[in-house]
């Protein structure tokens, strides 16, 4: 069992509460806050009970050019939040057990950056990650413990695992609607599409693999990298610069895509023609005319028109990772239409991460569900179990 805010008496009590708002950055500070509003009504409805809200969030990674203190996040907050957010720019030292105690009910305060502390970009079982400096420091400061990062599930890092080993500890609103979707998939209408695309290719073969053995998937169509790597492995000769970017992202793609392909062919759809760009231009390629010199780009239209068919009569279509580069406005055309066909599935589901980017940046919508995790998505879609939920379990 999990337990929600459902199950929380948050009046008074000092929460630690675990936030994803790891976002990308500009010149001028954050340049998309689509994650910071994400945790809006977790965090909202933690100080409208009138708690002490401690947040504890990660930006970037050690060395990265993303990797910043977290004071440009905070102001957002406040802006965002019917609550007021301060910032502290300490994480389990005197001065950040300092500002927490100086909460008023109802207040929030945003803890430095975890990961500027080693510990923090580091993996433990949940026991040793109690001991780390980062929990047993600042645990004693805290009533209990909400864990709203559902997009940093998969790490069993101290700030996500280690709390609820030393403190009562519960799902945030992201978090249980996260689950409550991904985890019942089984539950969701038939038939089941999946799309998969992107470039972590071993990744999505995973996916295939795990639902289509689980009975999950009644379709998967295969795009971007990902189908580059099942044409190549079905013998479509793509060219040489195609076939290394495949290899580039991983040498196991495509045997990996030729054993599913040996399992599953009947259930599995691959791009008919594909874009390049020469001259320049956008060009589209049947396969029948391939090789190509140049990689390709994106889907074709009439691989669009026969996978627009499959999403029109799916129960339920899952998208994980874009069709093409999407960020060229050349070659977009494949992942605003794929993405457009698939939210008029009686269920539309986006995977996070460069799937939920792309779905902004092009301004796609009417999907039912958004998740805020790539990674998280990815692994909970292929059966795996999350250290940061299966920590929450009691």
């Amino acid at each position: 069992m999990i337990r929600t805010l459902d199950d929380l008496d948050a009046e008074g009590a000092a929460l630690g509460v675990r936030v994803d708002i790891n976002s990308p950055l500009g010149r001028d500070g954050l340049a998309d806050d689509a994650r910071l509003r994400a945790h809006v009504d977790t965090i909202d409805e933690c100080c409208g009970l009138g708690a002490r809200v401690a947040l504890l969030a990660h930006q970037g990674r050690p060395g990265g050019d993303e990797f910043s203190d977290l004071s440009a996040h905070a102001d957002r907050l406040d802006d965002l939040l019917d609550a007021p957010v301060g910032y502290c720019d300490a994480t389990f030292t005197a001065a950040a057990r300092d500002s927490v105690a100086a909460l008023e009910d109802g207040e929030a305060v945003l803890l430095e950056n975890t990961r500027f502390y080693s510990e923090e970009y580091m993996s433990f079982e949940p026991d040793v990650a109690a001991e780390t400096f980062l929990v047993s420091r600042l645990a004693p400061a805290l009533d209990a413990y909400v864990n709203d990062a559902f997009a940093a599930a998969h790490r069993s890092q101290p700030s996500i695992v280690g709390f609820p080993t030393a403190l009562d500890a519960y799902a945030g609103r992201v978090m249980e609607r996260e689950l409550d979707v991904l985890g019942n998939i089984e539950e969701s209408p038939e038939p089941r599409v999946y799309v998969l695309g992107g470039a972590k290719v071993e990744d999505s073969i995973d996916v295939a693999r795990s639902v289509l053995e689980r009975g999950l998937a009644d379709s998967v169509l295969t795009a971007g990298i990902v189908g580059n790597a099942f044409l190549l492995a079905d013998g479509v000769s793509l060219g040489a610069a195609s076939a290394g970017v495949v290899n580039e992202r991983s040498h196991k793609a495509v045997k990996a895509a030729g054993d599913l392909l040996d399992d599953f062919s009947h259930r599995i759809y691959m791009p008919r023609d594909i874009a390049v760009e020469r001259d320049g231009e956008r060009v589209e390629v049947d396969l029948d005319d391939l090789p190509a010199e140049e990689p390709a780009m994106d889907i074709g239209a009439r691989t669009l028109a026969a996978y627009a068919d499959i999403l029109e009569d799916a129960g339920t279509a899952i998208l994980n990772g874009p069709p093409g580069v999407f960020e060229d406005e050349r070659f977009e055309f494949g992942t605003r239409e794929l993405y457009g066909a698939a939210t008029r599935a009686e269920m539309s589901i986006v995977g996070g991460g460069d799937t939920a980017a792309a779905m902004r940046k092009l301004g796609v919508e009417g999907f039912d569900h958004v998740s805020t995790g790539g990674g998280a998505a990815l692994r909970m879609l292929s059966g795996e179990t999350l250290a940061g939920v299966e920590a929450l379990r009691v």
